[in-house]
Formats: structure tokens, C-alpha cells, sequence
């Protein structure tokens, strides 16, 4: 079995994800990491179910929402409308449409959050989502311990949609495929 380091390196993370897990068992990371863009990374990178995918990433729009602008509906339909597409409700024309409105009401970060949280339907943009979601409480928490709570809370968020079971099989997955 792989080290958590080893993997992350050859994977492509960043040094600084890499650096992070140190000896961390892969348990250990997945459940101690305080990054929903990294646990997002990884399990995009592991090709764990798209579905739970961007259910986790619409999770860490979600948390964002708050920033939006009172009226501003857009962000949130196109967060519904992806959650909507996972249950089989809706179509990918559907949550096309919600996405590039989300973009288009430019309500900053948060918007882009829903956006990208959306697009993870056809594209790899769950990553993206909780990145302008942790982009979003920058903007409103600096440097503060607010602001570390809110990446905190979205890596609670992946960590809740995206158990560790789900990770640990993805885990013998990938090191199946390396054998092969």
C-alpha cells in the first residue's frame, strides 16, 4: 500500500497538500484535513461518483450563500438545479442554464461558488466550487479564525456527502489500476 504522501505526489497536489500529509495514513487525512478543496481534489482525481461529487461541491456553495445579495436567487437555483440533477430531476440543459446565470449575477465569489458548483455536473469544476466558496469567506473573514472555521466547515461538508469508506475503496481502486 501507498503512502498518503506518495499518492498525493504522484497525483500532481500541491506541494503544500503533499507537505500536509506528512506520515498521515490515508484515514488520518482524509479525516483531519481542514480543506474542502483539497478532499474535493482528491476525490475528483480518485473519479469518485460524479453525484457525490457535486452534492459535496453544491454543500460547499451552500455555505456561501449567505454573502449573496438579499434577492439574489440565482446562485441558489443553480446550486438547486445541480442537487436537483443528482436525484434524476432535472436535465443537463437545466443546470447548464442555472449555471451561466449564477456566473452572470456576479455576486462575487458566492455566485461563482454555485456556478462552479453546478458546472461539476459536466465538468470538473467541484474543485472550483469550493474554491470560490473558500474565496467567498476570505472575502469576508481575512486571515481570522472565522475564516479558518469556514474551510473547516466545507471540508466537514465533503467529509459528510463523501464518507471515507467511499475514499478508502477509491484508494484500492487506484492502486489496482498502478498495478496493472
Amino acid at each position: 500500500m501507498k503512502t498518503t504522501k506518495a499518492i498525493l505526489t504522484e497525483l500532481g497536489a500541491c506541494s503544500e497538500a503533499v507537505k500536509w500529509a506528512g506520515r498521515k495514513t490515508h484515514k488520518q487525512a482524509w479525516e483531519t484535513c481542514k480543506r474542502g478543496d483539497w478532499l474535493l481534489w482528491i476525490a475528483d482525481r480518485f473519479d469518485v461518483d460524479r453525484k457525490l461529487l457535486v452534492l459535496a461541491a453544491c454543500g460547499c456553495a451552500r455555505t456561501v450563500l449567505k454573502y449573496v445579495p438579499v434577492g439574489e436567487d440565482r446562485p441558489r437555483i443553480a446550486i438547486e438545479t445541480a442537487e436537483a440533477w443528482t436525484r434524476g430531476e432535472a436535465m443537463i440543459d437545466q443546470v447548464r442554464s442555472a449555471a451561466d446565470a449564477a456566473s452572470a449575477a456576479h455576486a462575487l465569489y458566492a455566485a461563482e461558488a454555485a456556478a462552479d458548483a453546478a458546472s461539476a455536473v459536466y465538468a470538473a469544476y467541484a474543485v472550483d466550487a469550493a474554491v470560490y466558496a473558500a474565496h467567498a469567506a476570505d472575502d469576508v473573514y481575512p486571515l481570522t479564525a472565522a475564516h479558518a472555521a469556514a474551510h473547516k466547515n466545507m471540508a466537514g461538508v465533503v467529509r459528510k456527502i463523501i464518507p471515507f469508506s467511499v475514499i478508502k475503496k477509491a484508494i484500492a481502486d487506484y492502486e489496482g489500476k498502478e498495478e496493472k
